[in-house]
């Protein structure tokens, strides 16, 4: 067992929020990058209860901004070293799921390959609530909107497969 860490001081509170926000940032780009909005979509039949596209963008980065604050919570509540690292293992598991995710759906032309992903998407948003949670409980209300984004995403993403597919 990890002996108790000691208080943080102020400089490594604002090193974690700086990194945070790179981490944040760091995947809002890798999947902006990975997403295109070009011909092939735009011929995908879409559910008729779609949003419009210009609502994701925004959508995301306040996904983005609210599960870098859980992460940032959960990580300085921590109170040990293990479980600090518990954390992060949590969110990059999550990190690169939600940029394959992108990659599957957009790059690769996927849809059906990305609904599977999803599933590992979701559940890896599950354990980073309870991972986050467990530290802190107001960085489990958090992940909550990403938990039922990615659920709402999902949902469509399986709307898009059963009205264009097979892929």
């Amino acid at each position: 067992m990890s002996r108790p860490l000691p208080p943080a001081s102020s400089g490594t509170r604002r090193r974690a929020i700086a990194w945070a926000a790179l981490a944040a940032l760091g995947v809002a780009l890798l999947g902006a990058l990975s997403t295109d909005l070009g011909d092939w979509y735009a011929g995908l039949r879409q559910p008729a209860w779609k949003p419009p596209d210009a609502w994701f963008g925004p959508a995301w980065t306040a996904i983005y901004a609210t599960t870098a604050l859980a992460v940032l919570q959960a990580w300085g509540a921590a109170p040990t070293r293990a479980r600090r690292d518990g954390v992060l293992a949590a969110a990059g598991i999550n990190a690169v799921l939600n940029i394959v995710w992108s990659l599957a759906f957009f790059r690769l032309r996927r849809p059906d390959w990305a609904l599977a992903e999803g599933l590992g998407l979701w559940l890896s948003i599950v354990l980073l609530a309870v991972v986050c949670g467990r530290e802190r409980r107001s960085a489990l209300w958090w992940v909550l909107p990403y938990l039922a984004w990615v659920t709402f995403a999902l949902a469509l993403n399986a709307a898009v497969v059963r009205l264009n597919g097979p892929f």
